[in-house]
């Protein structure tokens, strides 16, 4: 890790910003920084956490990845909307990391007969979900369309 140290004219020549601005940032306890003599210095380290920079690199770990997507259907009814919504929500429930569960939110506007659907997960069971929702969505399943056959 570098010990590099920098002053508040380097830190705001980097960010583009005004050296007024990065003093209001360590004052406001935003930017960490060293007071020395009159002077503050920013650590390297200080500086990445604030830019979400490169901070220390580990090879070989996992790479976290998050989607989100948001579906809009329209043309459709309360009724349909609380069907797709309550089997969205089993199929995010369905066969997934615990420690990386979908999130899936719906909302239904009966004035335009619409509904946006939020999707927040890792991007496999994204696109699982995703997929599932095409296939009921293009299928002549019944499932939007009012009564569904007992099986």
């Amino acid at each position: 890790m570098s010990n590099e140290m920098l002053s508040v004219e380097q830190v705001a020549d980097r960010l583009g910003l005004h050296v007024r601005t990065v003093r209001g940032y360590i004052r406001s306890g935003r930017l960490r920084a060293v007071r020395i003599g009159k002077q503050y210095r920013i650590a390297r380290a200080d500086l990445d956490a604030l830019t979400g920079g490169a901070g220390p690199t580990r090879h070989g770990a996992p790479v976290a990845v998050e989607v989100s997507s948001i579906v809009q259907v329209d043309g459709i009814d309360r009724s349909g909307a609380d069907r797709l919504g309550t089997f969205l929500l089993a199929g995010a429930n369905t066969n997934h990391d615990p420690g990386h569960p979908l999130r899936v939110q719906t909302v239904h506007d009966e004035e335009r007969g619409r509904m946006k659907i939020v999707i927040l997960g890792d991007a496999a069971a994204t696109a699982e979900l995703l997929h599932l929702l095409d296939a009921v969505l293009r299928g002549d399943n019944g499932l939007l369309g009012g009564e569904v056959a007992d099986a």
